[in-house]
């Protein structure tokens, strides 16, 4: 086992999860320690409110993880609307691509089983057709879209080597990848993922060494739906900006998501997304307290960071 041991730290992954919990040297390219992401930016409305919440809050929001749904429902108006609010406001998004396993006719994912398999794309056809969603938002002005298929991340690498996709344009790893370790962060930085989100449920520990391992944000959720656990680890803000450095925190609550029939589907009423967006952002300006109040040497990233992948309309 020593041999092993000194195996992992020979090829940057650490042989245990530091239990002192060191504080990360690394930040964004601005200094700061941590930035807001607030998922579930469905359409223009969803984002008017988040502005009109955010101007009435003065708390920075730097990303957007948006069209939950599917950019695919989405028309060209409203992506073109969509695309423009956000470079006005200074705002990154993240869009999620269409076509995807859970639009399938195969339906392994919908079995409580077959969702242990993770949400892959079936079959070379609805890889293509998951690029059509991501070219055509990408002609929208579109800079960052969100994958969950280790696979599709290489291709999309491999896209932008022979330069079919723009090199600013980044992925971002989901959830729902499954990833929860140093060894599985290191393997999405090295296939191309600008920012990578591992399970919510890990250890503060655990952060620690995946941090150790990766130079890449590391997305974490500080607040998720009742369908993944439904908890708040609002008062671990603080140690988690401290070891993880530099880290977006998420804030997703609600009853379920898009893979559980929740709240991100295309029927879901508008302004539940309204409303539902508005405390997201109030949520952002707890969080940040939390923060400053036990190290008030930590930095918020000031919104509109230059480094952000803003939608160029």
């Amino acid at each position: 086992m020593d041999e092993i041991l000194k195996a992992m730290e020979d090829v940057g992954v650490p042989s245990e999860d530091p239990k002192g919990l060191p504080k990360s040297e690394k930040t964004f390219p601005d200094g700061a320690n941590y930035r807001m992401e607030i998922s579930g930016v469905e359409r223009p409305s969803t984002l008017r409110a988040l502005i009109e919440e955010r101007e009435k809050r003065n708390i920075p929001i730097h990303r957007l993880i948006s069209t939950v749904m599917g950019s695919t429902y989405l028309t060209d108006d409203e992506l073109e609307e969509f695309a423009q609010l956000a470079q006005d406001n200074d705002m990154e998004v993240i869009i999620t691509p269409g076509p995807r396993s859970g639009w399938n006719t195969g339906r392994q994912v919908a079995t409580p089983e077959g969702a242990l398999s993770g949400l892959r794309v079936r079959g070379s056809d609805n890889l293509v057709r998951a690029f059509k969603d991501v070219k055509r938002c990408i002609d929208f002005g579109f800079k960052g879209f969100l994958v969950t298929d280790e696979g599709m991340l290489w291709l999309a690498d491999e896209l932008k080597k022979k330069g079919l996709i723009p090199e600013d344009v980044t992925f971002k790893v989901s959830i729902y990848a499954g990833h929860a370790n140093a060894a599985g962060g290191k393997l999405l930085e090295d296939l191309g993922a600008g920012t990578f989100n591992p399970l919510g449920d890990i250890s503060i520990p655990m952060f620690a060494s995946i941090r150790q391992a990766i130079d890449i944000p590391i997305d974490i959720h500080i607040e998720l739906a009742e369908s993944m656990g439904g908890f708040n680890r609002f008062y671990e803000g603080p140690d988690m900006a401290r070891v993880a450095s530099p880290c977006y925190f998420k804030i997703e609550p609600g009853e379920g998501l898009a893979a559980t029939g929740g709240m991100y589907k295309p029927w879901t009423d508008p302004e539940f997304h309204q409303f539902l967006i508005k405390e997201k952002v109030k949520h952002a300006e707890i969080i940040h307290d939390i923060i400053q109040d036990e190290y008030p040497e930590l930095e918020l990233s000031e919104h509109g960071a230059e480094d952000l992948c803003i939608p160029q309309p």
